[in-house]
């Protein structure tokens, strides 16, 4: 019974794969399902954001500050939010064509990323990435001397690509087919 165990363990952690059919429990599939529906709720919330400044759909971005209409994804945000010892270099790039570029480019390939389970490893490391310098942006924190959310979310999407929640709800498993991804497997 202890070697059954092990081989499942392994081949569920270990690889990322799907258990040998019929010997997954109960907690192994409801967390499956857990982290998936983590991994389509953060999705959507880096893809509203990029949708929401883009076309200024009136949630925090007005229509006249979209993108599309000539707004800066960037500029309110870092010349007038940014505090902290970083300030000086956040108001100092708020408003550029580049920072505007990146900024929406990282926003929409990591929410399409992660709402359709492909590129969970590259998604993890710009997501944990981007939610580390708007940390950065905001020191310290407005209730807590350190932590604040966009560290948890930089721990979430880690923990996303370590688990494969892409498999499960996503399309992961065949995107792991391709000979591409085959080949280079940070492009998982």
């Amino acid at each position: 019974m202890e070697t059954m165990t092990a081989t499942i363990e392994r081949n569920t952690t270990a690889r990322n794969i799907a258990p040998v059919a019929g010997t997954e429990t109960t907690r192994q599939r409801a967390a499956r399902y857990v982290w998936a529906g983590t991994r389509l709720a953060l999705g959507w919330i880096f893809l509203w954001a990029f949708l929401d400044k883009l076309f200024g759909l009136g949630h925090e971005t007005p229509a006249k500050n979209a993108w599309i209409n000539g707004g800066s994804p960037t500029k309110g945000f870092l010349a007038f939010g940014a505090k902290g010892p970083f300030q000086g270099i956040y108001q100092d790039i708020a408003g550029a064509a580049w920072a505007d570029w990146l900024f929406m480019i990282g926003l929409a390939g990591i929410g399409v990323a992660l709402l359709l389970g492909i590129g969970m490893r590259i998604a993890a490391v710009a997501g944990g990435l981007l939610m580390v310098l708007m940390w950065t942006a905001v020191l310290p924190p407005e209730n807590n001397p350190f932590m604040d959310d966009h560290l948890i979310y930089a721990a979430v999407l880690a923990g996303l690509a370590l688990v494969g929640a892409g498999n499960t709800l996503g399309l992961g498993r065949v995107w792991a087919t391709l000979p591409l991804v085959r080949r280079f497997g940070w492009l998982r």
